[in-house]
Order: structure tokens, then C-alpha cells, then sequence
């Protein structure tokens, strides 16, 4: 039975998931292992929707991907500083669009 899960209020939106996506492939530095079975979004959609909730990883909902295949994901991810890069682009895309803003709002 292959059923599409439904979107929890927490998934990425598709543009999200595209300047998310590109940082993530930046990541990898080597092709070594099987390729991964569980697709990045899904493990990624578990990282927003335990922080909103406060669950515990062991909560994670079944439709999820497997709990210890998202936790141990997350702290490679960490350990590898892919999620501060990926923090830091992100609050330079803001910062460049809010000051495109204000200066046309000076320029007026």
C-alpha cells in the first residue's frame, strides 16, 4: 500500500525546499556508501516539525521517515556544519532583500 502522506503545517514549501535542497547537495564532499533510500525532504520536514511540536525523536509521527535515520542525519549534518551554512545563506538572502527595500523606500 503506497499512500502519499498528507502535509503537516511544518513541511517545506516547495521554494523553501529549493534553497534548502542546493545547500545540502554543497554538503557532500564524497560518493562513498549506498546511495540513500530515504528522500532529504523527508528528513528534513522531521527537523521543523519535532522543534515545533516538542516531541521526542522517538515520537516522530509513523508516516515520517524512521526516527534514527533522521536523528543521525541531523547530527551529521551538524557535525559537518551544514546547517549553519545553510542558517547563514538564508540570513543573507533576507538581509539583501530587506535592504533592496529599504533603499527603495529611501529612494521615494
Amino acid at each position: 500500500m503506497n499512500m502519499e502522506r498528507q502535509a503537516y503545517n511544518s513541511d517545506l514549501e516547495n521554494g523553501e525546499w529549493e534553497l534548502i535542497k542546493q545547500h545540502l547537495k554543497q554538503g557532500r564532499t564524497t560518493r562513498k556508501g549506498r546511495p540513500a533510500k530515504i528522500p532529504r525532504r523527508g528528513i528534513v520536514n522531521a527537523v521543523p516539525y519535532r522543534m515545533r511540536t516538542g516531541c521526542q525523536w522517538r515520537n516522530l509521527p509513523h508516516d515520517m521517515p524512521d526516527r534514527e535515520v533522521v536523528y543521525k542525519t541531523c547530527r551529521s549534518w551538524i557535525n559537518a556544519g551544514i546547517w549553519e551554512g545553510l542558517h547563514d545563506a538564508i540570513q543573507s538572502k533576507v538581509r539583501k532583500k530587506r535592504q533592496g527595500t529599504r533603499a527603495e523606500r529611501l529612494n521615494n
